[in-house]
């Protein structure tokens, strides 16, 4: 009696077990089937509109996937992936700098080039400094210097933050460059003030989007997302706006601040080249989604969409 007992009760016991065993295949199956439907793409934050707008949708589109973009300034985000606090399976970056901390974190094995930029000035169309930026803008007789003009009374410039985002370190080193080649002492804290001055800083993804609002008169900028938020800018001579490789050695790189790192530490910044990396991350739910929008940014038609948007092309190799 007590045998036919144990005997009921391990096929209770096998087909519980079996049971679960199903329900987790099934679940599994269905979060594989998700994760294979889904394409997660991580972005400098300065990239929102080409991202979100044409290069997300055009590949969602293609590939009959679901595109889901998230934006933030580029170390910041970095980071988010590095503590996995985020997971996505590509991540775009601006400078190799934020690629450095996934390496680090053994998320990432190389990034490709698939853009590139320059730093330019942004200045909002109906602000009261609107006239000043458009002699300058069309080369006008008489107009002052926009660096004059940046240190107006009343001028409410907007940055990003240097310590989580490579524009907001990007600005540091244009009006740096600027000081000497205009051979104007003293100008990037005249213009800037202190490295995170917390009356200019403000979020990158918000940037364009409070100037354009009139709550900042002028900004920094990459000549990319200030052309596709149609908003009007000053270009910038090569000699500060970061944006030729060849002149990294003999001029770019003579330059460099201190700003506090995580953990409080000073921490030494250098400039590097405005160029855009994408990577496939290695904890990617849809590996093969990732790599296959990270070929469709290279491609020709992904490039023509980059170029549309204000970007210029890749420069540079694999890093």
């Amino acid at each position: 009696m007590r045998d036919v007992k144990n005997r009921v009760l391990h096929k209770k016991i096998h087909n519980i077990s079996a049971g679960l065993l199903l329900g987790a295949l099934v679940m599994g199956s269905a979060a594989a089937a998700n994760a294979a439907d889904n394409i997660n793409v991580t972005y400098a934050g300065s990239m929102g509109v080409v991202m979100d707008k044409y290069l997300g949708p055009t590949f969602a589109k293609q590939h009959n996937v679901n595109y889901q973009g998230q934006g933030q300034g580029a170390y910041g985000m970095a980071n988010l992936l590095a503590s996995k606090k985020v997971v996505a399976d590509v991540f775009v970056s601006i400078t190799p700098g934020p690629i450095d901390v996934l390496k680090k974190a053994g998320l990432v094995d190389t990034s490709v080039p698939v853009a590139s930029t320059s730093m330019v000035i942004a200045y909002n169309p109906k602000g009261k400094f609107a006239q000043q930026f458009a002699a300058i803008k069309d080369h006008k007789a008489g107009a002052e210097p926009w660096w004059k003009v940046l240190q107006s009374p009343g001028l409410h410039f907007g940055r990003t933050d240097p310590a989580t985002d490579p524009q907001g370190q990007n600005i540091i080193f244009t009006m740096m460059l600027a000081e000497k080649y205009y051979h104007q002492p003293g100008l990037t804290k005249s213009v800037l003030g202190e490295t995170t001055n917390p009356a200019q800083v403000l979020a990158e993804g918000g940037l364009l989007t409070r100037l354009e609002a009139g709550q900042v008169d002028a900004a920094s900028g990459y000549e990319s997302a200030t052309r596709s938020a149609k908003l009007p800018y000053i270009v910038l001579p090569d000699e500060i706006n970061l944006s030729n490789p060849d002149m990294s050695a003999k001029w770019y790189d003579t330059v460099s601040f201190t700003i506090k790192d995580n953990a409080g530490k000073d921490k030494t910044l250098h400039t590097q080249p405005l160029v855009f990396y994408a990577a496939v991350l290695k904890n990617a739910p849809n590996p093969q989604a990732a790599k296959e929008f990270v070929a469709f940014m290279k491609s020709a038609e992904g490039q023509k969409l980059f170029q549309q948007n204000g970007y210029d092309k890749p420069k540079g190799h694999d890093y």
